[in-house]
C-alpha cells in the first residue's frame, strides 16, 4: 500500500496536469474571447479562471496560516468522509451557489491575459507541490482545511475538492465558448 504522502501527491499531480492540459485548449482562443462575458451574463472566461486561482491560494494561505500556529489537529475520521460525499454531491449538482465575497466580484479582474493567467496559477500550483512535499509526516492524516460549507477534510480531500470545483468551473467555461459567435 502506498504511503499517504504518495497518495497526496499522485492525487494533486493529476489535477495539476488536468488543470495545465485545459490551459493548453483555451490558448486556441483570444484573450478578448477570454475576457466576454457569456450573453446571458455572469462571470468571462477569465474571471471563471480567476475565482479557481484565488480559491487555490486562499485554501493554500489558510493551511499555512492555520499550520503556523501548531494547532491541535483531529486524525483524519469516518465523518470526513461523509463531508467529502457531501462536498462531491454538492460540486456535482447543477444548482448555483453564491461564491464567498472574497473569491468573487471585485476581486476578478475586467481584464486579463491568459499567459498572465496561467502563469500566476502555475506559480501556485507549484507552490502547493512544494507544500505537500515538505509537509511533516505526522500531519499527513490530519484535518486541516475548512470548507466554508462541509467542514474539515484531510488533504487529499482538499485535493479532490480543489478538482471538482474545477471541473465544475471547466463546465461553466465550455458552455460560455460554445455560446460565442463563430
Amino acid at each position: 500500500m502506498k504511503n499517504r504522502r504518495t497518495a497526496i501527491l499522485q492525487k494533486y499531480q493529476h489535477y495539476d496536469a488536468r488543470v495545465s492540459a485545459y490551459l493548453d485548449k483555451l490558448a486556441a482562443y483570444s484573450d478578448v474571447q477570454l475576457n466576454t462575458p457569456p450573453a446571458e451574463g455572469g462571470w468571462s472566461p477569465i474571471q471563471v479562471l480567476h475565482h479557481l486561482l484565488l480559491v487555490e491560494e486562499g485554501t493554500l494561505a489558510y493551511v499555512r496560516k492555520k499550520l503556523s500556529f501548531n494547532p491541535l489537529l483531529e486524525k483524519i475520521g469516518l465523518a470526513n468522509y461523509w463531508r467529502h460525499f457531501l462536498l462531491t454531491v454538492f460540486i456535482e449538482t447543477p444548482l448555483k451557489f453564491k461564491a464567498p465575497a472574497g473569491i468573487s466580484g471585485p476581486n476578478l479582474p475586467e481584464f486579463a491575459t491568459l499567459a498572465e493567467t496561467r502563469a500566476r496559477w502555475e506559480k501556485a500550483r507549484r507552490d502547493w507541490a512544494v507544500f505537500f512535499g515538505e509537509l511533516p509526516e505526522e500531519l499527513l492524516d490530519k484535518q486541516v482545511f475548512k470548507h466554508p460549507f462541509v467542514g474539515r477534510l484531510g488533504w487529499r480531500q482538499t485535493v479532490v475538492f480543489l478538482d471538482g470545483h474545477f471541473r465544475r468551473h471547466r463546465r461553466q467555461i465550455g458552455r460560455g465558448i460554445l455560446e460565442w459567435p463563430t
